[in-house]
This record gives C-alpha cells, structure tokens and sequence, in this order.
C-alpha cells in the first residue's frame, strides 16, 4: 500500500531553455516537505507529462530522487504505448520510484473497455514497480468503471488508484472495486467524503499552494478532530474551487514563481503562460482567506 496523505500533483520547473530545471524542482521539493506531504507525483497532468519525452521523465525522476529528503516519489506516466509505459516502470523501479501513475491509453477513443482493460493488464504483468491506475476521463476520453477497476485491482503490481472524474459515485463504487488497496481524489473539494470513505488522501493539483492546509485538514481528520478539519476545509473551499476554475498548471506555477519557489512560471507549448491579472487575483483571495501571500 502506497503511504497516505497528500501528495502535490507537482507542477514541473524549466529553465529559460525549456529544459526541467534541477534547481527549482529541488526547491519545490522542500516546499512540499515543509509543508507536511507524504510525497509527491512528477510528471503527472500538472507536471504537464504529456508534453515531456520518456527520456525527461526519467531524467526528472532521476535528479528528484536524491532531493526528495523524506518524500515518497511517484512518476506519473500518459501514453498510450504500453511498451513505453512499461519501459517507464523499469526506469522507476531502478531509481526507487515509491509508484507510477499510470494513465489510461487515450488517442484510439473507439477502444472498447475491455480492450483498455488488457491494456492496462500488459503493463502490470511487466512492471516491476507498484502502478496507481489514473482515472481521467476529461483528459483521456475513457471513463475506468468500478468493474475494471476490480479487474486490475486483482493484480497484485497494482496498488490502487487515483481518481479525477469529480464523480461522487466513485467515492463508494471504488471503495469497493478495490478494497483495502489506495485511493487517492484528485478533486480536492471531494477530500472529506473521501476520507470518510477511508479513502487514502489527495493527489492534488491544488496542493502544488495550498499544501499546508490540505495537509493540515488530512491529518487532522485522520487524527480524530473531525471538527477542526471540517472547518478549515469550509475556508479553503471556495480557493480550491478558484484554483481549479483557472487554466492549469500555468497558475499554479505563476503563483510559485511569484514567490521564489521556482525560477520560472512558463509552461511548456502548447500551454501559455497565465494571466498576470488572474494570477494576481487569485493572490489576492487567497491571502485575503488564510493570509498565505504569493
């Protein structure tokens, strides 16, 4: 079982050249260590994967593995190559990756569910390494059921999954595909349902600048002061909603840059840089909500 808590879906740094950029990513590391994570996911949606080679995502994982300090390290992966996807696994595994996060194969839209099924079933027959099966259906046009997911949860390389559909019914429906295996929301704002549910915690987007918060409710619901949580989930509501209605990861890392975390907030084309005027109101709500200034 992968460990519980909040993971930051971690935006990824790069340099003036366009190339991931060692340096920033090893003070973003420390960012997320501070603020109380368990670990984090490189080269996941907000780490804009899609856009980077398999080699740079080995690369990526590769230079973050001896900055991650007490970090569990997760390598995210979309593609809809199940040789690379597995090439991937391998190259996690060697570096110690905790996990992948595998993303469902999303160009041949007409692909029938259970041909995705075998998809996913080829890479972890072959992975050396523990996959957390990624359901996105608004990115990969393929919606993951609760019936393939305890399909795929019968392989024991698969240690459970994460969840961004934003569907309430997943929240029961997963739980119950996979059992005691991890599950992780990616829709911040279904946190504490999820942790009623005895779900694992969050991979989020959101967490990239609210990391502190989000951990804070985490530990505290887990710890018993359920009170304390809900309210400090009731003022970061309305922030998680504002976060995840701009263009993402270009916020999130102007939002970062602005601060010194990382060099430089520019994503990689075809994503364009946020909207200065955006970015700079959404500053302004959050430090207005919980005093936190970017």
């Amino acid at each position: 079982m992968i460990r519980p808590g909040i993971y930051p879906a971690s935006v990824t740094p790069f340099d003036p050249k366009g190339k991931p950029d060692p340096v920033s990513t090893a003070k973003l590391l420390a960012w997320f260590e501070a603020a109380g994570c368990s670990g984090a996911v490189l080269a996941g949606t907000n780490g804009e994967g899609p856009s980077l080679s398999p080699v740079e995502k080995r690369d990526l994982i590769r230079d973050a593995m001896p900055l991650r300090g007490k970090l569990d390290l997760i390598l995210g992966i979309a593609t809809s190559s199940s040789d690379e996807a597995v090439w991937l696994c391998k190259q996690a595994a060697a570096l110690e990756a905790t996990a992948v996060l595998l993303m469902a194969p999303y160009y041949f839209r007409e692909a029938s569910e259970d041909a995705i099924r075998q998809w996913f079933e080829v890479v972890l027959d072959r992975s050396p390494t523990p996959v957390l099966v990624y359901n996105f259906p608004q990115r990969t046009g393929v919606t993951l059921t609760a019936e393939t997911m305890a399909q795929l949860a019968k392989h024991e390389t698969m240690a459970g999954a994460k969840d961004s559909s934003g569907s309430e019914s997943n929240i029961a429906d997963y739980k119950q595909a996979i059992g005691e295996k991890s599950l992780f929301v990616g829709n911040e704002t279904l946190l504490l349902k999820a942790l009623e549910a005895g779900w694992s915690g969050s991979i989020s987007g959101a967490a990239n600048v609210l990391a502190t918060w989000l951990c804070q409710i985490y530990k505290e619901w887990t710890g018993g002061d359920k009170e304390s949580a809900e309210t400090k989930f009731q003022i970061i509501l309305p922030l998680l909603q504002a976060i995840r209605s701009c263009p993402q990861p270009a916020t999130n890392k102007a939002l970062l840059a602005r601060i010194g975390v990382i060099a430089d907030g520019t994503p990689r084309l075809p994503l364009v840089s946020a909207d200065p005027v955006a970015a700079e109101d959404l500053s302004r709500q959050i430090q207005q909500a919980i005093g936190l200034k970017f």
